[in-house]
């Protein structure tokens, strides 16, 4: 697929889903990687102000869980995000923060990534590994 396909097939997917409400938009991609950005606003926000840490860990999955969806055969398999580890290392207040999740293991059954979450100055947001698991479709 195209870069551009990707990112047609990316957008179609996010409709009614928890990336459409969080207005996470998937903004590039390559051979082995993806970035996806979100707003920081009130909606995303925990009490005091700045990114909840939730809110990050969603947008972590969100990526790497669709980069596994592009980059394994669907047709045969789908998808699950099976473990997710965070590291919070700065706070946001607002503007964007973009997560790229770039493949550590590309295994048949399981997929290791990391995911870096970055400001608009390209700041260390939070580091997050994600091991998705590719599970075989039953057989019609």
């Amino acid at each position: 697929m195209t870069k551009e396909e990707i990112l047609q097939l990316s957008e179609k997917a996010c409709k009614n889903t928890l990336m459409e409400t969080l207005e996470i938009e998937f903004v590039d991609a390559g051979e082995d990687y993806m970035i996806a950005k979100m707003p920081v606003t009130p909606k995303v926000h925990q009490p005091d102000g700045v990114l909840h840490g939730g809110a990050s860990v969603a947008l972590a999955e969100s990526v790497g869980s669709m980069a596994s969806y592009v980059f394994l055969n669907t047709e045969e398999f789908f998808i699950r995000g099976i473990e997710i580890s965070a590291n919070h290392l700065k706070s946001v207040r607002e503007g964007f923060v973009y997560a790229r999740a770039s493949f550590i293991h590309r295994g048949r059954t399981t997929q290791l990534w990391e995911i870096r979450i970055t400001d608009e100055a390209d700041n260390l947001i939070s580091l997050v590994k994600l091991t998705t698991i590719a599970l075989p479709k039953e057989k019609k």
